[in-house]
This record gives structure tokens, C-alpha cells and sequence, in this order.
């Protein structure tokens, strides 16, 4: 399939015809205003949508027409997004690539907000295309985002459609191989600290560890949602030992909440992994830096990052990139089994 910006030019004299609106109307729409009726933006955001609308300014056929800046967009709010190694891998891979192209980087911090200012910006033509990592299912305003400017997602998108550009690890491979890994160093009764739901990193993992159980045929001890941080991974455990559960093994979805799990566990009083193997996922920095070192599987994170912003420049320069790419995990044994 073409990209958007290679296919024939829809006018907004048509999108307007296919919205009901005025052409006027439309363009405040594409600008970002918010001097519409949410009836108006409703219908005119479906029909850039429908029609694959891209205005001018955001198709850039021209060299003299670029910006020759790309947005990274990440709705996670600050705590998260500086506290979390995995952003820190992405935007060094992502920094790398565009270090030897003539294109620089501007980094939004985002959250789902109808009059959001990264929505607005973007719209207004300031980038030329638009990176998106770790988004979730709220977060709607991403739509708006793509339907003016091409877009590469980080991990496969909330509501994978089949225009969409994204480079993601394996991560239902990953987690099952982590949990095999348990398995097979004689653990039976295997709990799992999940990332959040609504994000598909979260709900992928969680469907490895599954599938690994049931090709075993083992019974699921207790599942956590951890929200892919470290407090949250150590109220998870909290839960899970309170529930009476007994486990003897934890894959962890990520190594942020892996550090929370060991942290509870050794206030239970239980060891690691005489009592109890933790298995993390990332092979960020953390693993390194907690007690034991972490057995985790190590996802290219860097690499991840470099590839995101191929795609994208590509997509930039008329080429047809890969739609979907996806790389590989790998396990990394420390201590901790």
C-alpha cells in the first residue's frame, strides 16, 4: 500500500462536500481551532479520515515546503515518561537516526485533551510527521494527529487499522519464552505482574505468559495489573500475597515493576529466588541495579527507536516502508531464578 502523502490529493472543497460543512469550516478544523460545534468536528474529522485527507502543508512534496522537524509524542505524564529507562532507550535510538538526516526532533509530553497543545501544533503544519510510543486506549487525540501528518507508532497501535506504520518487539514471544523459562527451571506455581490493559504491550504479555501455562498445562496462581512502574509493581505483589496466593515464580512485564516486586518480597520476608524466581522484561539499566540482578528478557529498545525514525523518513522521502516491523526479545539470565 502507498502512503497518504503519495496517493491523489483529496481537496478540502471535497472533504467539506463529505462533512456537510463549509470549506471554511474544514480548515479551521485542520488548524486546530476550537471555533467548531463538536457536531462539525465529529463529521469533519470522519471525513479525513474517510478520504485520507492530508492538506498541503502536511504532504510537503516539496524540499522548499518541508520543516524538517518530526514530533515524538508520548501521552504519559512527566513522572512517568522521566522515570522510566525504556523512554530514555527510544529517544537515543530515535536521536541517532535523525542525527544523520537533515531532520530534528521535538519531543511532546502529551495527555487526551480535546484542546491538548501538542494536537494544535502538530496541525498547524510545524512538523512534517509525527512518532507516537506508549499510547493508550484513551488517547484519542492521536487520530486527529494522523489524519494530517504521517505517523510510525512505537509498539503496535491501540486500533491497529491497515494504513498504519509501526515497529514493535515480540512481545507475546517474549513473555512466553519467560515464562517457559520458569517453567522449565521446575516452577509451577507462576504469577504475573501485568502492564496496564489498555495498552497492548500489557494486554500482549499478559497473552504470552498465558499461553505458555496452558501449553503446560498450569493454572494462573494470581495476574496484577503493575501499570509499568515501580510502585505499582510493588503493589501488586502486595495484592497478590495477600490474596493467599503462594507462588513460586513472578514474570513481571517490565523491569520498573520488577524492582517494586523484589522490593516486596523482601519484606514478606521471602528470598530470591530460593522462595520465589522473578523474571522481568526490558534488560533496562534497573535489572543491573537491583538485588539479585535480574533475569529479564531484553527487548531492542535502542534499536526500536532507530528503526521508528527510518520508517518515518521514508515515509517522508515518497518511499514505501514495511507497514509492520517487529524485532526480536532475547532472555538475559542473572540472578534471579
Amino acid at each position: 500500500m502507498s502512503t497518504d502523502v503519495s496517493r491523489h490529493a483529496v481537496t478540502i472543497e471535497e472533504v467539506a462536500a463529505a462533512a456537510g460543512v463549509s470549506r471554511s469550516t474544514v480548515s479551521r478544523v485542520v488548524n486546530g481551532s476550537t471555533a467548531v460545534s463538536p457536531e462539525a468536528l465529529e463529521s469533519v474529522t470522519r471525513a479525513i479520515s474517510e478520504l485520507n485527507y492530508v492538506p498541503n502543508r502536511a504532504a510537503r512534496s516539496l524540499a522548499s515546503q518541508k520543516t524538517h522537524a518530526v514530533a515524538l509524542i508520548v501521552p504519559e505524564d512527566t513522572t512517568r515518561f522521566f522515570g522510566d529507562p525504556f523512554f530514555a532507550a527510544i529517544v537515543s535510538g530515535i536521536n541517532s537516526r535523525l542525527s544523520r538526516s537533515d531532520y530534528v526532533l521535538n519531543l511532546f509530553i502529551a495527555s487526551d485533551d480535546p484542546g491538548d497543545k501538542t494536537t494544535s501544533y502538530v496541525r498547524s503544519g510545524a512538523v512534517d510527521g509525527a512518532i507516537v510510543v506508549s499510547h493508550h486506549t484513551s488517547d484519542t487525540f492521536i487520530d486527529r494527529i494522523a489524519s494530517v501528518v504521517p505517523v510510525v507508532y512505537g509498539g503496535r497501535p491501540v486500533r491497529e487499522r491497515e494504513r498504519d506504520y509501526y515497529v514493535d518487539v515480540d512481545n507475546v514471544r517474549g513473555a512466553y519464552d519467560a515464562t517457559v523459562f520458569l517453567i522449565e527451571s521446575g516452577r509451577s506455581r507462576i504469577a504475573t505482574v501485568t502492564g496496564p490493559r489498555d495498552m497492548p504491550a500489557g494486554v500482549d504479555r499478559l497473552k504470552g505468559y498465558r499461553d505458555a501455562l496452558a501449553a503446560w498445562q498450569l493454572d494462573e496462581i494470581a495476574v496484577e495489573d503493575g501499570n509499568f512502574t515501580a510502585d505499582g509493581g510493588a503493589d501488586a505483589m502486595r495484592r497478590i500475597l495477600g490474596s493467599g496466593a503462594r507462588p513460586d515464580a513472578v514474570f513481571v512485564a517490565s523491569d520498573l515493576m520488577a524492582r517494586g516486586v523484589l522490593t516486596e518480597l523482601a519484606a514478606a520476608g521471602l528470598r530470591v529466588p530460593e522462595d520465589v524466581a522473578v523474571i522481568g522484561f526490558d534488560d533496562s539499566p534497573v535489572a543491573t541495579s537491583v538485588s539479585p540482578p535480574l533475569t529479564t528478557m531484553r527487548q531492542p529498545s535502542f534499536a526500536q527507536g532507530e528503526r521508528m525514525a527510518t520508517v518515518l523518513l521514508d515515509l517522508l522521502a515518497g518511499r514505501h516502508p514495511r507497514h509492520v516491523t517487529i524485532l526480536e526479545t532475547e532472555l538475559v539470565v542473572r540472578d534471579s531464578v
